[in-house]
């Protein structure tokens, strides 16, 4: 087999000789494999992916094992006990996350990821890489798989890029044992599926109301939440937001591109309450995040503010949905346009050709609208105690 040959080789098993195989999918993804009898059967480990090891070093892997075989050893187990050291798979996980960090466009998804490595695989982090099977995988993922849905499959896709990682360097052969087609599909129990639809909103009429409840709450993410409803931003980019995207002179909030779903800088005029509610954050400021956790210099945890609502017993509402309050009421309460409304939600209108002629984002108009928005949720009868729920109504 010559270096051309490996570069063109088609799907199936070609061997190099002395039991060096290149194993190609249907796919086109491409292995190395040593095969080898051990115990009276044939045996196979993984010698890495042959888009990273090239066939020379490929031969040198295959002779180191050979000669392991020819000492009366199991090459596999060897590796495993250290002639080839073998990552844990905590090790392994840190080392992917640091790699793949810069890749990720919002704050949000490092914390996901930092979640599930740390905390949700905590079980599988201590064992090598190579040794964590079906077994250990399900353990990891069952607790969670109905309770938490969303959260169990993102853990299961994050674990798949751990071992998949793991077995492009070498670490590991044979499937993925977190693969979800043709695996653990059929392992894991059927959810049912929820269908996807707008995020459950508050009828704008009550959240003035609603204002007057968080008002009276004094923790620091009830004061995010009511900054994230008068900007009518999303929750990420509240989180994310460091002081030195805001300027106090000009009253004006730039989100840079990197945290925008649109992949766009938005500037944001900041009404007189949401400066307000600044020069509160301001006093207790412990570093760059506006909103801190108050465990360290970062962001207060993703689900904070959904907690406030659940703390205030207001059901049947998200966060997100107050970016639909804030847009319904400036389609049936003001005059402003459109295209207004749709740029304080960051929303891009038309297509390309359109977009190229447009210039400037309306800041001064929309100044007056959320200045305008501002107002409209000043507090309403702050003793009131109404429960929000999808059919509740603002009170008479």
């Amino acid at each position: 087999m010559t270096a051309k040959a490996v570069e063109k080789a088609n799907p199936g098993r070609h061997g190099d000789g002395a039991g060096l195989y290149l194993v190609v999918s249907a796919t086109g993804s491409r292995k190395w494999v040593y095969r080898f009898s051990w115990g009276g059967k044939v045996t196979e480990m993984g010698l890495g992916s042959a888009d990273v090891v090239g066939l020379a070093e490929a031969r040198n892997h295959r002779d180191e094992q050979r000669k392991v075989l020819a000492s009366g050893r199991n090459p596999i187990e060897a590796r495993r006990a250290g002639s080839r050291t073998v990552p844990t798979f905590g090790a392994l996980a840190d080392e992917f996350f640091e790699t793949k960090k810069p890749e990720w466009r919002h704050q949000r998804h490092v914390y996901q990821w930092e979640w599930a490595l740390k905390v949700g695989c905590a079980p599988l982090r201590g064992k090598p890489v190579d040794a964590i099977e079906v077994t250990e995988v399900l353990s990891v993922l069952k607790p969670l798989w109905l309770k938490t849905p969303s959260t169990a499959s993102r853990l299961r896709q994050r674990i798949e890029a751990i071992l998949n990682a793991a077995k492009a360097r070498g670490f590991r052969s044979g499937e993925n044992p977190a693969a979800w087609r043709g695996h653990l599909e059929h392992l894991l129990p059927k959810r049912k599926k929820l269908s996807q639809g707008h995020y459950p909103a508050m009828p704008y009429e009550q959240v003035p109301y609603f204002m007057a409840r968080l008002r009276a709450e004094e923790a620091l993410s009830a004061k995010a939440l009511e900054f994230t409803i008068l900007t009518a931003c999303r929750s990420n980019e509240v989180f994310g937001a460091r002081w030195k995207e805001i300027d106090k002179t000009s009253k004006v909030w730039v989100i840079p591109k990197e945290r925008m779903k649109g992949g766009i800088e938005h500037r944001v005029p900041l009404s007189a309450r949401a400066m307000e509610i600044l020069k509160d954050l301001a006093a207790a400021r412990t570093g760059e995040f506006v909103s801190p956790s108050p465990r360290g210099d970062k962001p207060l945890s993703h689900v904070a503010m959904q907690r406030v609502l659940g703390r205030m017993d207001v059901t049947g509402v998200t966060v997100h949905g107050f970016r639909s309050s804030f847009r319904d009421w400036c389609g049936h309460e003001t005059n402003f346009s459109r295209e207004i409304a749709e740029q304080a939600l960051a929303h891009r209108l038309g297509d390309e050709a359109e977009l190229s002629y447009k210039r400037g984002d309306f800041l001064e108009k929309r100044r007056g609208l959320m200045e305008a928005w501002s107002g409209y949720c000043q507090p309403i009868g702050a003793d009131n105690v109404l429960k929000f729920t999808k059919s509740g109504g603002a009170p008479a």
